[in-house]
């Protein structure tokens, strides 16, 4: 591992961590907070394992750029939902459809052939979408939290 690495490892650590302080700091449960630690830790391992390696091809495959595309959906998604849980919630899903997306789009782009590694592929981000969708749902729960108890959801 070179310095530079070392260097992206910390900034991206400290920018990943910022981000959950500040969501997690929107939400009053525990299942809020869980679901905001969620999505920084498959966005952590998301960005990570692409710079260290790559998950389609080398961590040098253009293609891999596309999973830029799960983060952005995923932080406009939070924008737009005002961190709010079930609109947090709507955002995860759709970072889970997106990254389930991605090696499809990549074999559209560049028409491989299939192989396991491109299986290994394809089970990988079904795994990482799983994380997102484990996010929405914690997300979605702290939305529902209360609602038909009497109790007001904040």
């Amino acid at each position: 591992m070179t310095t530079s690495h070392v260097i992206m490892a910390g900034v991206l650590l400290l920018i990943l961590g910022l981000l959950y302080l500040l969501v997690a700091s929107r939400g009053r449960t525990g299942t809020y907070k869980l679901a905001a630690g969620v999505a920084a830790a498959a966005s952590l391992l998301l960005v990570w394992g692409n710079l260290a390696v790559g998950f389609i091809g080398s961590e040098d495959n253009p293609m891999n750029l596309l999973y830029g595309a799960v983060l952005a959906v995923g932080f406009i998604g939070a924008i737009l939902a005002k961190l709010q849980p079930l609109g947090m919630a709507r955002a995860m899903f759709a970072a889970a459809a997106t990254q389930f997306a991605v090696p499809f789009v990549a074999l559209l782009i560049k028409q491989p052939e299939l192989t396991m590694g491109v299986l290994w592929v394809i089970v990988l981000n079904t795994i990482f979408a799983g994380l997102w969708v484990l996010s929405g749902w914690l997300f979605r729960r702290a939305g529902t939290a209360g609602v038909g108890l009497g109790r007001q959801v904040g």
